[in-house]
């Protein structure tokens, strides 16, 4: 998240994303005898999906609520293929990449505009100052909470729907936390919507007056990456999930026997009702109540450092991993490198040089009477041998 916007892009809707959904799909033959690990993976699937998407709800950074937003929605590819959902699985990872670069290079675009800023306490009221951008990221976050018709209704849909008509307890808990996290999700995009382009412009005046939109070169793959996130669940269903899988996808990953369209009613009103509690929740404290949120945060201290913090993973982390290592490294290097290797091996051989060049230095004190004297004892030296010997 410290580099270039277009690079947390291409990460976070390609690159780091595909890898190991890709692996596991790929390798669906083998992860099909692997019940056990096929648990794990659904366990640490919507268990990542539900941490990420707690964190990313009190984050100020808008690249950083976009980036916890990728972990979450990892979360979800994961647990599907775990369910042997592969095809929902990959499903997802391929329009999560539409409307996950959508959100990156439109918060690039906002952080253009507001001359690289990134915090959204100082942002607010940009809709009208950068309506195209606006619309763009309205979009994105349209299509990420699953709003129907859009990309992520389809996809998101269908690893739900894996996850309730699977038959284990393992896909209960996937299933709960799923929806669970569905809300969330709407919670943190419609947060970082209020806080970015609507509301009350919270910096100075001045820097209002200097912001404007994008150039064309910014603006036009937003618009191409927009149509991505509106059309493609639309038009690619058939072929990933749909009646046109099997020819779709020709044996390259297995794919489940059963094919499921129809939720039970009140189970699809349940999701929608979680989503929308979501928007809800997230417009009441954000947009018709500011003052509501900042007193929850204090009553509810705990849960908002807590999430702030990142759970304080970092600090546990070093405390854990990082202190413990660096303390050891640093005993082995003083007293292992420098008082031993260093003391006895190169340094300890060049002083012993050094002490024996010192000495027979000694010899070479220039003058001529000292040359003559050594010759002289070197002869009295040799003539001893040759008499007594």
């Amino acid at each position: 998240m410290e580099g270039p916007t277009p690079v947390s892009a291409l990460i976070h809707a390609a690159t780091m994303v595909t890898a190991g959904v890709f692996m596991v799909a790929r390798m669906s033959p083998m992860f099909e005898f692997a019940e056990f690990t096929n648990l794990f993976i659904i366990f640490i699937g919507s268990t990542t999906a539900i941490f990420a998407a707690s964190i990313a709800l009190t984050q100020n950074d808008i690249k950083k609520v976009i980036a916890y937003s990728t972990c979450s929605q990892l979360g979800y590819m994961f647990f599907a293929a775990g369910l042997g959902a592969y095809n929902a699985s990959i499903f997802h990872l391929m329009t999560h990449g539409f409307f996950k670069a959508l959100l990156f290079l439109s918060a690039g675009s906002v952080i253009h505009a507001m001359h690289h800023e990134q915090d959204m306490r100082k942002m607010g009221g940009l809709f009208f100052k950068i309506p195209f951008t606006g619309v763009m990221m309205w979009i994105g976050s349209l299509a990420i909470i699953g709003f129907p018709f859009f990309s992520g209704y389809y996809s998101k849909e269908s690893i739900l729907e894996n996850a309730y008509f699977a038959s284990s307890n393992m896909a209960n808990y996937a299933y709960i936390i799923g929806i669970i996290t569905a809300l969330l999700t709407a919670f943190y995009s419609w947060r970082l919507l209020f806080m970015t382009f609507h509301g009350d412009f919270k910096s100075s005046k001045t820097i209002l007056l200097y912001v404007k939109e994008s150039p064309k070169v910014m603006t036009l793959p937003l618009f191409l990456l927009a149509i991505g996130s509106i059309f493609s669940g639309i038009f690619l269903t058939d072929f990933f999930i749909g009646k046109n899988s099997d020819v779709f996808w020709y044996n390259s990953i297995i794919l489940a026997h059963e094919h499921y369209h129809y939720m039970p009613f009140s189970q699809t009103l349940l999701i929608k009702s979680s989503v929308a509690i979501g928007i809800l929740a997230a417009s009441l404290l954000y947009f018709y109540n500011k003052n509501l949120s900042l007193i929850l945060s204090k009553k509810l201290s705990f849960f908002y450092l807590l999430s702030l913090n990142k759970w304080y993973v970092d600090e546990l982390y070093r405390k854990i991993f990082v202190k413990p290592i660096f303390y050891l490294a640093t005993f082995f290097w003083k007293k292992g490198d420098i008082n031993t290797i260093d003391t006895y091996g190169p340094n300890g051989a060049s002083k012993i040089i050094n002490i024996f060049s010192k000495s027979l230095s000694i010899f070479q004190s220039g003058y001529l009477y000292h040359y003559a004297f050594t010759m002289l004892g070197g002869l009295v030296i040799i003539l001893s041998w040759f008499i007594f010997y």
